[in-house]
């Protein structure tokens, strides 16, 4: 047997080890006590919590059919890249024949709407089919790129990733985050089934608040660390590359302290997301400049209109959504500090007018928008003046390769040693 499909076979069985490990991690969960925050959530969300066991079982099916095949192994890469660019696309027609037929429904004017939407269904089937017959082929491509990379970035022992990159597109469950009102801190959360509408998530936070005293919004998620993980379904080859590196380093924090810590603190989890999402976007733009250089995104526009060529001054600069949204975090950081709390929820909502004044169409910021996004904290936003993020881009700056950088923060279990290797609090 050749080396390589020496390697090959290796890689699917420990990909099916590592998935049965996750199965049976999930299976042996411990209910929380019933006096809880987490128990007590996932009570009133009830039948709207998403089922991972049945998810993960399906996606081990799909994945051991997958490496069965495998015939994508074989083409030339120019066909393995047509491979997945043609998927995408079919995502991307998937997704606007459901907004077609979306619109027939929603249209006043139409008396039978399946009718009137019957061609646009059989469309839609047939476009579906296509997607399914596709999507394994182009998954192992997408995840045999990401896994290059990260091998070339040193990320492999004995030139195999441990754990292989894995990750099924799907449609993603919903989260719900509870923060205290008093003080912005991530106490409880639930994944929520997918295909609620904007009503329904209003409803859902509108009990756990009243019932609890919390603050409470469901937010969408890109992309979950299962195993295999869940990728939000995109055709934006730039966008599903980044979440799958995303996620997989979630994977590679898992078998070391700092990812097995992630529910230990909210400090603990903004080093996590931090950490996973500066190894997303940078391996991501090795991945499209490697295998899709056509696909390289535009230079970021500049953060605020370049001076004006005239001696007039510019009334305001343009709207920085990052810059004021860390402003906003901070005056609802020193507003709850000094106990303010209708006050500080009262400014939240004025200030969540203001974006949409912009453009920004943001159904509900309050305490537990902050206690999610905050933990994002690669760019200043809704981590407002929290050091933990900055903590871990200034630690990246200092290290020599992005190997280095994850093996350091991979091995921390607290903010503490973080500061110390930065050479903080002595």
């Amino acid at each position: 047997m050749a080396a390589h499909d020496w390697w090959k076979d290796f890689t699917r069985t420990f990909r099916l080890a590592f998935v049965l490990a996750g199965v049976a991690s999930l299976l042996a969960y411990e209910t929380p006590p019933p006096g809880d925050m987490q128990a007590r959530v996932s009570h009133i969300v009830g039948d709207l919590q998403f089922d991972f066991v049945n998810w993960t079982l399906d996606a081990i099916g799909v994945k051991i059919n997958q490496g069965s095949v495998a015939e994508q192994d074989y083409l030339p890469e120019v066909r393995r890249k047509q491979i997945v660019l043609d998927y995408l696309k079919l995502v991307d027609d998937v997704r606007r024949v459901r907004d077609e037929i979306a619109e027939i429904y929603t249209d006043p004017n139409q008396t039978n709407p399946a009718a009137a939407a019957a061609s646009k269904q059989a469309e839609l089937d047939a476009l579906l089919a296509k997607q399914a017959t596709w999507q394994p082929a182009a998954e192992a491509v997408l995840q045999e790129q990401i896994a290059t990379v990260l091998a070339e970035q040193g990320f492999a022992t004995l030139g195999q990733l441990l754990p292989p990159v894995s990750f099924h597109s799907t449609p993603l469950p919903s989260f719900l985050v509870v923060s205290r009102r008093d003080r912005i801190e991530h106490i409880a959360n639930a994944e929520i089934v997918p295909g609620l509408t904007a009503e329904d998530e209003a409803a859902l936070e509108g009990r756990v608040d009243k019932t609890l005293d919390v603050s409470s919004l469901v937010v969408p998620l890109g992309g979950i660390g299962t195993y295999p993980t869940m990728l939000y379904e995109t055709g934006d080859i730039n966008t599903v590359v980044e979440i799958g590196a995303h996620e997989w380093s979630h994977n590679y924090l898992t078998l070391r302290p700092l990812g097995l810590s992630y529910e230990a603190s909210g400090e603990l989890r903004t080093m996590n997301e931090t950490t996973a999402n500066i190894v997303g976007k940078e391996i991501a733009a090795l991945v499209i400049a490697r295998f899709y250089p056509e696909r390289v995104p535009p230079p970021p526009k500049p953060q605020f209109a370049p001076p004006a060529q005239s001696v007039i001054p510019r009334e305001s600069p343009a709207f920085n959504f990052n810059a004021e949204m860390r402003q906003t975090r901070v005056q609802v950081d020193a507003l709850l500090a000094a106990g303010q709390v209708q006050e500080a929820e009262a400014f939240i909502e004025q200030r969540r007018h203001v974006f949409l004044e912009h453009g920004y169409q943001i159904r509900k910021i309050n305490q537990a928008y902050f206690a999610f996004y905050g933990a994002y904290a690669d760019q200043p936003g809704a981590g407002g003046s929290d050091p933990v993020g900055p903590a871990v881009t200034t630690l990246r700056e200092r290290s020599s390769s992005l190997r280095a950088f994850v093996d350091r923060m991979s091995w921390m279990t607290s903010f503490a040693e973080l500061k110390a290797a930065l050479g903080e609090g002595r």
